[in-house]
């Protein structure tokens, strides 16, 4: 059933003009194509709340790709067509649109990459859908420009702020909506159905059946989230976090180390890396080898979260009150920031937490104002002595015994003449 809500004053509200005039040219474009085109997805949804999105996706009855290239070139952009699924997406200047041709999908198996039916109608492309409030779609044509397509109650669910599934396979199907049920529960403050969690609760195990690269996807997916610790807690009450490993959980300690890393950093928001640091914080290394293996993190991400355990295993050597600075800058300098950061933020102790206090914000920005060069041009002191002379300037520099390049002159000059 199409809605006679008209969405045209939301979409000139929210989007910016460029957005907008596009929009108007590519549903002309598509008319004189003999094509309908129309607005789909999390951007219908985000209009109907009053949140911005820029993340455009346009569905065609008809040829996306031929759209996609005429569109291109009237704005003098490019596409990046992917002919295998009949989707393209627009670039130009600084903005882009995904465009695709309406198509139908059917799983053979849960946890398989669905058989895809294209040059199908709207009501076709909705169906396929994860959930009520994304199924929604917005006509483009000069005709009915702005009017809402809302076959399944999505208008409703936003009302009461329900996240509800659109057939009782959904998750069986694609597991992955579990995570996203979550996400968008958690992102939007509303609440998964109580139908639809009976279904999730029923249906964990198909989670199983999704390849740890797509879990992997949807962790940082989750981790892109302007709160990443709403939507772990959730995931870990549900069950869904120990799917991927049995020890990994979330509650009050990962939601208090993450908000409290995001207070700290402002207004920069902290890397993903780091959240992941904490959710791992308490795994042992074969726990955390076993993770990484399944879910196929890239080697720098598993180098931080090794080094994160690494060097909690050796705050034993922060725990002395006699530390001097140089010791505290050899403890410490060998980590990487993610590991030294999350440790800052995970350990209990104050004066471990004074220490990685004193590095982060003095000592590991104390340099020589000696360089190699210097030393070769002051004597004949080059190889293995030279780069212990270095050190050993560096060091007396962190604990104060120098403190201006004179002093690293006479103290360099003194030891090259030790060594003759």
């Amino acid at each position: 059933m199409i809605q006679s809500l008209n969405l045209a004053n939301q979409i000139s509200r929210h989007l910016p003009a460029e957005l907008v005039e596009f929009m108007h040219l590519a549903g002309s474009l598509a008319s004189r194509q003999n094509q309908r085109l129309f607005l789909v997805g999390g951007v219908v949804r985000d209009l109907l709340l009053g949140r911005n999105n820029l993340d455009l996706d346009l569905v065609a009855e008809g040829d996306a790709l031929k759209l996609a290239e005429e569109l291109a070139d009237l704005k003098n952009g490019k596409v990046i067509a992917h002919s295998r699924f009949n989707t393209a997406k627009i670039k130009w200047g600084k903005w882009s649109v995904d465009i695709a041709t309406a198509r139908a999908e059917a799983y053979e198996n849960p946890g398989a990459l669905p058989s895809v039916e294209c040059n199908c109608d709207i009501q076709k492309d909705l169906i396929r859908r994860d959930f009520t409030i994304n199924a929604m779609a917005i006509y483009l044509d000069p005709l009915h420009y702005g009017q809402l397509i809302d076959l399944y109650q999505g208008q409703e669910d936003l009302q009461r702020g329900y996240i509800r599934i659109l057939h009782d396979n959904s998750f069986k199907d694609d597991a992955t909506r579990i995570w996203r049920a979550v996400r968008y529960e958690q992102r939007l403050d509303f609440e998964i159905e109580s139908h639809t969690l009976e279904i999730l609760r029923r249906d964990l195990a198909y989670l199983d059946t999704i390849s740890g690269d797509r879990i992997r996807h949807e962790l940082e997916l989750c981790l892109e989230e302007e709160c990443p610790e709403k939507s772990l807690v959730r995931a870990g009450e549900l069950g869904i976090l120990q799917r991927i490993n049995p020890h990994l959980t979330a509650g009050e300690w990962l939601a208090k180390k993450i908000s409290k890393a995001r207070g700290l950093m402002q207004p920069y928001c902290p890397p993903e890396e780091l959240y992941l640091a904490f959710l791992v914080y308490r795994f042992s290394s074969n726990d955390l080898a076993d993770l990484m293996q399944y879910l196929r993190f890239p080697r720098s991400v598993i180098r931080g979260l090794q080094d994160t355990l690494q060097l909690k295993n050796e705050l034993v050597n922060l725990s002395r009150t006699d530390l001097l600075p140089s010791q505290v800058y050899r403890y410490l300098h060998p980590h990487s920031q993610t590991a030294i950061m999350a440790n800052l933020l995970a350990t209990d102790s104050v004066l471990v937490r004074r220490y990685i206090e004193l590095y982060l914000n003095k000592l590991r920005h104390i340099q020589l104002d000696l360089s190699g060069d210097d030393l070769l041009e002051m004597s004949a002191i080059s190889g293995p002595r030279m780069k212990e002379i270095l050190e050993a300037l560096h060091e007396a520099k962190l604990d104060g015994r120098i403190t201006t390049r004179e002093d690293e002159l006479q103290m360099a000059q003194k030891m090259g003449r030790e060594t003759v």
